[in-house]
């Protein structure tokens, strides 16, 4: 008895470890089969016994090219810049972003960039999110590159974010100590697991709101959405974080409510005292004056 048949993008995907738009458009394009024909439509019912292949070519060669993007460069020498990101910029390309990133912007405003994140990370020392907005260095050598990632490893490099988290606070200052990895089964979350790294974020209460607080947030370590992962892991998440903020939040914000507003180093060159502050953005102050009223 034969079992029932499945959509051919379906079981492709699953069995392939692609999306099922992708196993779709592959399958559009001729390039996967079912018992050794070319099969074209992605609703084509395939027999559980039947066998299917694909050929999935290789990622196309990428290259970031300057564009005429606005940029707000908040300080630059000859050795490094400090950037301002706005909210919903992209740090670096990758696939589904190879425009209007920050990379393109630096290529187009700044001389140099140091080239050992490649030619799709040039000059990039730290990220931040897509829809995080603040301060962010730009190496603008390789030297300089070098020191700098040696300085963050050795926790040199002070970031201090401004966020508003759901809830109120019982004190008016903290600590979240707890090791953050890849989620177990949705790769696109990190979460708070026992085989992570180890990840330390600090808390001070700035402000209580109407059903949130303005904090500001620490980083003693830097691990991917450190911040995001760790409030919503004491059930403080983040307003306007729609990964980490659960399905139903009891607030809602138009952005991600982090911003990096301060950076502090010793500039790895000359040895001067650096330190740098960025405003709150427009959107982010008036999710703060609503909650307010």
């Amino acid at each position: 008895m034969r079992g029932q048949a499945e959509r051919f993008d379906v079981r492709l995907a699953r069995e392939a470890g692609l999306t099922r738009s992708r196993a779709g458009l592959l399958i559009r394009q001729g390039r996967a089969c079912v018992d050794g024909c070319v099969q074209t439509k992605p609703a084509f019912p395939v027999d559980p016994q039947s066998r299917i292949c694909v050929d999935v070519p290789p990622p196309a060669a990428m290259s970031a090219q300057p564009e005429a993007l606005p940029l707000e460069i908040v300080w630059e020498d000859s050795h490094l810049a400090v950037v301002n990101k706005p909210c919903g910029m992209v740090v670096h390309p990758a696939a589904g972003n190879e425009q209007g990133t920050l990379v393109n912007a630096l290529l187009y405003h700044l001389q140099d960039l140091s080239g050992i994140g490649g030619t799709l990370r040039p000059g990039i020392v730290h990220r931040l999110d897509k829809d995080t907005s603040g301060l962010l260095l730009v190496a603008k050598d390789d030297d300089t590159h070098l020191a700098l990632s040696r300085m963050l490893q050795a926790r040199d490099i002070h970031k201090t974010y401004h966020a508003v988290a759901l809830g109120g606070f019982r004190d008016d200052e903290g600590v979240v100590e707890a090791p953050v990895g890849r989620h177990p089964t949705d790769r696109k979350r990190m979460a708070v697991v026992a085989d992570g790294r180890y990840a330390r974020t600090e808390y001070r209460v700035l402000e209580p709101l109407r059903g949130a607080t303005l904090l500001e947030v620490r980083l003693i370590t830097g691990r991917t959405h450190q911040i995001r992962v760790h409030m919503a892991h004491i059930g403080h998440p983040l307003l306007g974080d729609v990964l980490y903020g659960g399905k139903k939040p009891r607030l809602t914000a138009p952005r991600l409510m982090l911003h990096a507003f301060r950076i502090a180093l010793t500039h790895p060159i000359t040895g001067e005292a650096l330190r740098f502050e960025a405003p709150e953005p427009e959107a982010f102050c008036a999710v703060v004056q609503r909650l307010r009223q």
